[in-house]
C-alpha cells in the first residue's frame, strides 16, 4: 500500500511540474509570480513561481521558461512539460496539448 501512495505521488508531482513549466515558459509574464492554488485538488498544491525562473511545485524544485504563443515550459527532476497558458486576474489555467488541465487561483 506505501509503495502504491508513492507512486500515485510521484504521478501527480510530474503532472504538477508539467503544468508549471507551461506557465512559466516565458519571461514576458510577469503576471504569473507569485504563489498559486490548484484548484479541485484534495492537497490543494501550491505553485509558486519566482522571478528567477524558479518554480516549486509543492517541495518539489524546478525551473520555468516562457515559450512563443503563451506557452510556457516547466522542468522538474521528475518531468518536463510544456502547457499552453492562460491568465485571467486571479484566474490562471495550464493546458498540456491534448492533455490536462490544471487550474489555479492565486494565493494573497
Amino acid at each position: 500500500m506505501p509503495l502504491i501512495l508513492a507512486q500515485q505521488k510521484t504521478r501527480f508531482l510530474i503532472i504538477a511540474a508539467a503544468v508549471l513549466l507551461c506557465v512559466l515558459a516565458g519571461c514576458g509574464h510577469p503576471k504569473i509570480i507569485g504563489k498559486w492554488r490548484m484548484s479541485g485538488s484534495s492537497s490543494a498544491m501550491i505553485w509558486e513561481f519566482s522571478e528567477n525562473g524558479a518554480v516549486l511545485v509543492g517541495d518539489v524544485r524546478g525551473r520555468y521558461r516562457f515559450g512563443d504563443q503563451d506557452r510556457i515550459k516547466i522542468e522538474t527532476p521528475f518531468a518536463t512539460t510544456v502547457y499552453q497558458m492562460k491568465i485571467s486576474g486571479d484566474h490562471l489555467v495550464l493546458q498540456e496539448p491534448g492533455g490536462s488541465r490544471l487550474e489555479f487561483t492565486r494565493m494573497r
